[in-house]
């Protein structure tokens, strides 16, 4: 390998792409569009984060403001929570506009997310939004075959092939070459992309897992540039005419962008089966039953635990035990029924990362896949994101529900006759005294961890296209 003749190839390779006009519109209009999707998903995300901010202030001041009661009637009035968006979520929206934003927080059940965009606009958003992502991820690559179908194959119909062969360059040499030139080209498009996200995330204060991410962002898509310029050049040298390369390498286009990937998600779900969301919700509802009902005194779970609590004080009424029974018998039902929708939903859960799992392995087949998964991860938009948000939101409700239950166990006697007896108020300063609902992102170890298979997708495939310029052109003929 000769770096000099490298050189050359590549500036007289990205010098002949740059001189024509046709190009120059392309990756003019192409900026543009990729600075109105940036610009418009930044200031999209301001106002949701504002949004968010500011409703959580209000519920938090509504929640402070609330008079001395019983706990239990604070643990029904419940709290609302309000998703966070990542702060590179405006570089590529993945599933964010499918899912919720608030939910609602209360004792004893477990409500959904709701409010996601797509549910609040129109039916054309479930076509897809614009996004800097989306315009990388499928038209760039559409691009840059358009740009290289030519570079070889057209030089082997021209007979110029033969005469650049003839003066001693190597195939691996022209072809890395040509690769390097192909290349930057596609550099114009992501370089003031990349300058122009790196601006937007210093508007605000940003953690130095937020830098890692749109670190190993950049990265990412580094590597997809060069393995589609890779893939370009060398379907080009292996075709006898440019026709042929085209025709191929815009089957490879739909194979990657829409064949396979939807061939993946039916398989999934083939596969590893979900439940509906009634059918959940029903099972869910059945096993409760059968558990036991906190609220019916008859309740035979109930009545045992009522009957063991009786003994072991040695006492023989509820009213002579020496803390709440009503609170004691709450807590109880609020952790088996929190026990059991927790079982079922990491069931759920486990069959949902199973079709991702399954999805996430075609990235060997496709590097379109790998992409869209490191891309939606290191965005803080792929539904890792959005289920840390849901742990989270309902580790809040269940601490919410018990610490009413506890205050109703401590501090409230088994001789009151209802909620609203005086002897059954406390004061507001414990609903004050109560933590508000803080959204904590993923860090930027647990994202990596997640999709470390969707990297060693992309390296792999930057490495055998490599290994098939550097290693494997004896065949290649130059007509």
């Amino acid at each position: 390998m000769r770096l000099k003749i490298i050189q050359h190839l590549f500036r007289h390779t990205f010098s002949n792409l740059w001189k024509s006009n046709g190009i120059k519109w392309q990756i003019t209009i192409f900026n543009i569009l990729l600075v109105f999707a940036l610009v418009a998903a930044f200031f999209s995300l301001q106002k949701h984060q504002h949004t968010a901010a500011h409703y959580s202030q209000e519920v938090r001041e509504s929640w402070e403001s609330n008079p001395d009661k019983h706990p239990h009637r604070m643990a029904h009035y419940g709290y609302v929570a309000f998703r966070e968006k990542y702060p590179l979520s405006f570089f590529d929206y993945g599933m964010d506009s499918y899912l919720g934003n608030v939910v609602f927080l209360e004792a004893h059940r477990q409500n959904t997310i709701n409010f996601s965009k797509a549910s609040l606009s129109s039916s054309l958003v479930r076509f897809g939004e614009i996004s800097a992502a989306l315009l990388l991820q499928l038209l760039l690559p559409l691009l840059i075959f358009f740009w290289g179908f030519v570079l070889i194959a057209g030089e082997r119909e021209s007979g110029t092939l033969r005469l650049v062969l003839s003066q001693g360059v190597s195939w691996s040499e022209l072809l890395f070459g040509k690769t390097l030139g192909l290349f930057s080209i596609s550099l114009t498009l992501f370089i003031p992309t990349a300058l122009l996200a790196f601006i937007f995330l210093f508007d605000n204060s940003i953690s130095e897992g937020v830098l890692l991410s749109f670190s190993s962002l950049v990265l990412s898509y580094l590597i997809y540039l060069f393995v589609i310029s890779l893939l370009s050049i060398w379907i080009s040298a292996i075709s006898k005419t440019s026709k042929t390369a085209l025709i191929q390498l815009i089957g490879c286009w739909l194979f990657f962008t829409l064949m396979l990937p939807k061939f993946s998600q039916v398989a999934g779900q083939v596969f590893f089966p979900t439940p509906s969301k009634i059918e959940f919700d029903t099972t869910v509802e059945h096993e409760l039953i059968q558990q036991g009902d906190s609220h019916n005194p008859n309740d035979p779970h109930f009545k045992k635990l009522k009957d063991s609590l009786l003994a072991a004080y040695q006492v023989e009424s509820t009213k002579d035990l020496p803390f709440n029974y009503s609170g004691f018998v709450m807590k109880e039902g609020e952790k088996l029924s929190t026990e059991i929708f927790r079982r079922h939903q990491l069931q759920l859960m486990e069959r949902y990362q199973e079709q991702q799992n399954l999805i996430r392995l075609t990235a060997f087949l496709n590097p379109y896949i790998a992409i869209k998964n490191l891309s939606m991860a290191l965005s803080g938009t792929d539904f890792q994101a959005y289920r840390n948000f849901q742990n989270q939101t309902e580790d809040y409700r269940y601490n919410l529900a018990q610490t009413m239950n506890d205050l109703q166990i401590k501090h409230i006697s088994n001789n009151t006759k209802s909620s609203a007896d005086k002897k059954a108020v406390l004061s507001q300063q414990y609903w004050i005294n109560f933590p508000s609902f803080q959204h904590q992102q993923l860090s930027f170890s647990k994202i990596i961890q997640q999709e470390w298979i969707s990297f060693l997708a992309l390296l792999l495939w930057m490495v055998s296209l490599l290994v098939l310029i550097f290693f494997n052109t004896k065949k290649l003929k130059a007509f």
